[in-house]
């Protein structure tokens, strides 16, 4: 099954995690020290919430779609680039606690979407920024 991905920059990771629980009446998935993340099978969202600067308000990190294997994100590399878009790959790399393959393109309005296969849990929370990449093609991390 896939999934759409939602990633938020939150400034009260607590407040956040407890109406997000209150509005999807389940707790998060997983919790990691300024992390947190809703698995909904109903709707079918991954809600992902990292902890930002204390007093920001609220903002879209970055979207993505979560499938099931490595197979489907090459698949949708290709597609991409065959519609010539700019891509970036990533794999095996630890993000957001969870090691995955990934390949980024940005929408029109510079919105970093990534499609990823989460592969394993992890213990690093890990960066994209940690990776050099194009400029068009920077994303982050989310799962």
């Amino acid at each position: 099954m896939s999934r759409m991905q939602l990633a938020l920059n939150v400034a009260d990771l607590e407040a956040s995690v407890t109406f997000y629980s209150k509005l999807f009446g389940v707790e998060p998935t997983k919790r990691r020290p300024g992390y947190a993340n809703f698995a909904l099978a109903e709707p079918p969202l991954k809600l992902v919430l990292i902890e930002g600067e204390p007093g920001q308000e609220t903002h879209l990190d970055h979207l993505g779609v979560e499938v099931e294997t490595t197979a489907q994100v090459d698949a949708a590399a290709d597609r991409l680039k065959e519609a010539g878009l700019a891509t970036f790959a990533e794999n095996d790399t630890s993000c957001c606690y969870a090691l995955q393959n990934k390949v980024w393109v940005h929408g029109p309005g510079k919105e970093p979407w990534e499609v990823y296969v989460v592969k394993a849990d992890s213990d690093q929370r890990g960066k994209a920024e940690d990776v050099p990449v194009p400029a068009q093609a920077a994303g982050r991390c989310g799962s």
